[in-house]
């Protein structure tokens, strides 16, 4: 059976004018390496069973998107296998609840303006990056984070702070990382702010790769399984 991915958008705070090319964006990408997409807003999507989505999405989701059992069952669907992965303003969400702040790895603090910036790849071992050159410039807000996850996840990428201005991290500033720290695998990624960058290719292939880690089917192997039944 074709892994599924369910794509979340709910917003209850700062809305992004780019989540309809991202929600587009993701649906196309998933439909090509055979993986069907539902995109949804409506939190009753988390109140039922999950076990037919072998990964969930959360694009430019902000504040508080889910119900207590809408909570209840993406922590169950974690835990037992089920892929994560967060695209910019994921880290802008469910700030009240120190589980999903685990689960992503780093909380949102602030951003300068959106601006032409270069991340340094550190990992090219990783399916979101592998494709990437050695420094990859960019045009996004730079989020700065209310501290730094390494040590906790697997840094993919960082922001060069004398790229851009406005920055507030320092020498340590992932933007991009994963980890498969209580569950299975979760894939973060900072940018996608704009319109523009869900039709860049380079930016695509990054979604792309990180789909394929989250869905297992990183470098064609077979679809990672859920523990549910």
């Amino acid at each position: 059976m074709s892994p599924r991915l369910l794509i979340y958008s709910r917003t209850t705070a700062y809305r992004h004018a780019s989540i309809p090319a991202g929600v587009v964006a993701l649906s196309e990408i998933a439909a090509g390496i055979g993986s069907p997409a539902d995109a949804t807003e409506d939190p009753a999507a988390f109140e039922q069973d999950l076990s037919g989505y072998t990964a969930i999405v959360f694009l430019s989701t902000s504040g508080d998107v889910l119900t207590p059992a809408g909570r209840s069952a993406l922590r169950a669907h974690r835990s037992a296998g089920g892929g994560f992965m967060g695209v910019h303003a994921a880290a802008c969400t469910e700030y009240d609840w120190p589980y999903y702040g685990e689960l992503l790895g780093a909380r949102f603090a602030r951003h300068p303006a959106l601006q032409p910036g270069r991340l340094t790849v550190e990992d090219h071992g990783h399916p979101a990056t592998e494709h990437l050159p050695a420094t990859w410039e960019f045009t996004d807000e730079w989020y700065d984070f209310r501290a730094s996850p390494r040590g906790a996840v697997r840094v993919l990428a960082s922001a060069d702070e004398s790229s851009y201005e406005g920055g507030g991290m320092g020498a340590d500033h992932p933007l991009v990382w994963c980890h498969e720290n209580g569950g299975g695998p979760m894939f973060y990624t900072a940018l996608g702010h704009a319109d523009e960058a869900y039709a860049d290719p380079v930016f695509r292939a990054h979604l792309l790769g990180g789909l394929r880690y989250v869905t297992g089917l990183a470098r064609g192997g077979g679809a990672r399984r859920s523990g549910h039944g």
